[in-house]
């Protein structure tokens, strides 16, 4: 008997966003939504500051510009196969959208995923620009067609009556 020629969709991408699917499921079954939403922001966090070090550095810069945050983040989701593009963009937010997870249909029913996206969206225009506060307006994860995430550069009274997740820069 061979396995060589057998279809089984199984290959390192698909293992491990099974494997990240199957861990945030765990988490959300046995610490609920919130509790596992923390956990994953703490990941989120790490690989946003490391991201974040690694275009500063590719880019020869000391801090990224609002421009360059944009760019920044649109290509680094691009580079795992997300495709966001800007809605809407001024001195206040920046309006995301997205068709294409880079879970893709391993994130449906795991929203505590999405605090990838917050907190590496967060952390990366924190870090250049003060401060980010992170709204996941609609997400794949929970049933939408695409996801719509607003991230404010400040405060504003429109920003305070949302709810989302805030982030500083780092001192």
């Amino acid at each position: 008997m061979t396995l060589d020629n057998i279809n089984i969709n199984l290959e390192r991408d698909v293992f491990l966003r099974t494997l990240i699917r199957e861990l945030s499921g765990t988490l959300q079954d046995v610490v609920g939504l919130e509790e596992a939403a923390g956990f994953i922001s703490v990941v989120g966090e790490s690989m946003g500051r490391q991201i974040n070090q690694d275009y500063k550095s590719a880019l020869k810069v000391s801090n990224l510009n609002r421009e360059q945050v944009v760019r920044v983040l649109i290509d680094l989701k691009k580079r795992i196969q997300g495709s966001f593009y800007v809605i809407e963009e001024n001195d206040e937010k920046i309006v995301f959208g997205n068709h294409n997870c880079p879970f893709a249909e391993k994130v449906i029913d795991r929203p505590a995923m999405c605090m990838m996206t917050s907190n590496v969206f967060g952390t990366i225009t924190s870090d250049n620009l003060g401060y980010a506060k992170v709204e996941l307006q609609e997400t794949i994860a929970q049933g939408a067609t695409g996801c719509r995430i607003v991230v404010y550069l400040k405060t504003t009274p429109e920003s305070e009556d949302i709810t989302g997740r805030e982030y500083f820069q780092s001192l």
